[in-house]
Formats: structure tokens, sequence, C-alpha cells
């Protein structure tokens, strides 16, 4: 098992009501914990690419951030979780073009995370008229990409792009191109996913005994995948929240008192092609935060990382249990501050991860290696 952290840009509304400066504070703070992954034993900093969804994430460009993380780290990789390739929203050679810079100056640092967009707010925002369509758009380009980065002209006459002969530079730097992945949210997706050769990011809400049958399913299909790059990236990372603390009644505490349902709230407000669980709140009616019992129970089964180290420990066992590569955390998307985050880091990275992740080379870099990868 190896681990992440998810770096979203939230920044809430009545944070911004009292302070002119908050959302370059909320920017910063995710800086700061993307930066601290790198000491702390955690292997990827992950971020999405989202448009006009005011409080659930004001981060439109993955590739900026990460290339200034990337410049102020040494080991961890950092990953598009998700660009988003539909040719509306990003020219597919641009994100060819793209990814391999971003491979260049990373050192093969780079993982390549796509995906199509997440709302009606977006999609239709970039002048596309149907949110389906968009499946249609991401199985296009996700397999014109990797041609783009083949020696030679490249040309192509296709449903959703057009592109007269150009070769396209850079080229990724080694002998294969970043390890590519995909946004999945429904079971169809986790089978897609897998029988593509493609990693999967795995946002689903759940304990981890809901999710495992789609874990199975991508795993099944990933055994006999045909790669749409030049190998398979056999990887599912699922996102969670973590917050770790010598003391377990303070972290439980602290838990409960940090916001974290409102995070909820604004993601099923905001992303309508996820099927909202029955009775659940419409906004702007909230997700109730948690009491201190429902949220042990929530960490007993795993559904949630939060205690002392033992607690974490026996946390992250459920997700080792079904078949889970990667266990992300969203650090920053709730209240609290720079510094308890990080302590939270350190802490688990000292007395957590070394039970779990014994292998200092990323399994992405197992599975780019099996195609030949080399540094240049």
């Amino acid at each position: 098992m190896e681990f992440g952290v998810f770096a979203q840009l939230f920044v809430p509304r009545y944070e911004r009501d009292v302070d002119p400066m908050a959302e370059h504070k909320r920017i910063m703070r995710n800086v700061e914990v993307g930066i601290a992954a790198d000491r702390t034993g955690i292997k990827y900093v992950w971020c999405p690419e989202h448009h006009f969804l005011d409080e659930y994430s004001h981060m439109p460009g993955p590739e900026v951030y990460l290339s200034f993380i990337a410049a102020q780290t040494e080991r961890v990789h950092v990953g598009s979780a998700i660009f988003n390739i539909t040719p509306k929203v990003n020219h597919p050679a641009r994100v060819a073009e793209t990814v391999a810079l971003l491979d260049h100056v990373t050192n093969g640092r780079f993982e390549f995370g796509t995906g199509r967009g997440s709302s009606t707010t977006e999609v239709y925002g970039f002048d596309i008229d149907d949110l389906d369509e968009t499946t249609a758009m991401w199985d296009e380009a996700v397999r014109e990409i990797p041609k783009m980065w083949k020696p030679g002209p490249y040309s192509y006459e296709g449903r959703y792009f057009r592109m007269p002969e150009r070769e396209v530079f850079p080229k990724p730097y080694g002998a294969a191109h970043p390890p590519m992945w995909v946004a999945a949210g429904s079971p169809g997706t986790f089978s897609k996913a897998g029988s593509m050769g493609l990693g999967a990011f795995c946002f689903t809400h759940g304990t981890p005994s809901k999710i495992e049958p789609l874990i199975k399913s991508y795993k099944d299909a990933v055994a006999d995948a045909t790669p749409v790059g030049d190998y398979v990236n056999d990887n599912i990372m699922v996102v969670t929240n973590m917050l770790c603390m010598e003391d377990r009644e303070k972290a439980f505490e602290t838990a409960v008192n940090m916001g974290m349902n409102y995070y909820t709230s604004l993601q099923m407000h905001w992303l309508d092609n996820i099927p909202k669980p029955e009775g659940f709140p419409q906004w702007p009616e909230l997700v109730p935060e948690p009491t201190i019992d429902q949220l042990k129970k929530a960490v007993e089964i795993g559904m949630v990382v939060v205690g002392d180290p033992d607690d974490c420990a026996k946390a992250v066992q459920r997700w080792v249990d079904i078949g889970a590569d990667q266990l992300c955390f969203s650090p920053t998307t709730n209240n609290l501050p720079a510094e308890v985050v990080i302590e939270s880091m350190e802490l688990f990275g000292k007395e957590v991860i070394p039970q779990f992740d014994k292998d200092p080379v990323h399994r992405s870099t197992r599975m780019r290696e099996k195609a030949g990868y080399r540094l240049a």
C-alpha cells in the first residue's frame, strides 16, 4: 500500500466573507501541505482540474500547482487527478505537450491522470451541450494522446478533434511515457479502466466493503488488459480523510469539529454526475457532522482514517484487505490549520506508513519499468 495527498483547493465562502485574502491563504496552504508530503514518506501529491465550482475547488490548472510542488521536492510524484482531455476544454495535442514537458521538468515524477469533467456546471461552461457526450470525447482523446508521443509526424481526423500532420514535442522523458490514469466513479468505469490498462482513481463514497466489488471488477479487467498506452498501469487509488494524533481522544474530538461534511455537501451539490444516496440532503441543507461515537464506528470499518497510529493502521488495513494499491488523503478540505495537518502527516509517516509501504520505488514506476523505462 502506498499513500498520497490530494490538493483539492477548497475555498469556503464563509472564510472569504471575512477575509479578502482567504483564497490566497488556501492556495498557499495546499502548497505547504504538498511540499510536506515529500519529507513524511507520502509518495504522491495529486490535484484535480476543476472550473466554476465555487468553494468546492478553485484549481483550474493542475500543471501550475504540480510544477511548483515538484520544484521544491525531490522524491514525491506529482499527478493530475485529473487533466480534462475533452477537446473543447483542452486540445489533446496541448495535453500531450504539457504532459511530456512535466515529465522532463519533474525528472520522471509526473503521473498523467485523465477525466472528462465532473458536472454540468463545468461541461456546459465550455460549450458542450451534453454531459454524457463527454464519455465519447474522452474515449477518442485518451487513445490518441499516446500516439502523439511517438517519433515522427502525427495527424488525425476524428469526431471531436482533427489535426493536420505535425510532430508533437517534446517527447516524454526516458523510454516510456508517464503512467496513465482515469477517474472512476461508476462500476462500469472501473472495469473499463482496467481493460484499457489505466490506473483508476476511486472517488466513490463508502466503506471498504462497499467499494470492494468495484476494485474486484477493476482487477479482473486489468489482468487481461489491452493498454491504450505503452504498458498496463495496474493501480487503483482510493480517497478518504485522515487525522493521526498521539492522543486518540483528541484526534476524534478534533475530527468531529473540522467540518469534513461541509465539503461532502459541496461535492454532492456540484457533481451532478454522481448519483446521490437516498435521503441525501439537498443543498444548501448540509450533511450533519458526525458525533465522536459515529466517527469511531466509521474508523472501525475503515471508512475514515482517524485516531492514534494504531487506529489509523487498523483502518488502512481494511483497504489493503480489499486490494487497493494507494490510499490518498484529502487533508485541506476542512478547517484544520496547516500546522495540524502537517503534524498529522509526520506522525502518520513515522508510525503507520512503514507498516505498509516497504518499497522505496513508486508502484507506477515499477509498471513503467516493465515497458523498458529508463532515465535518458
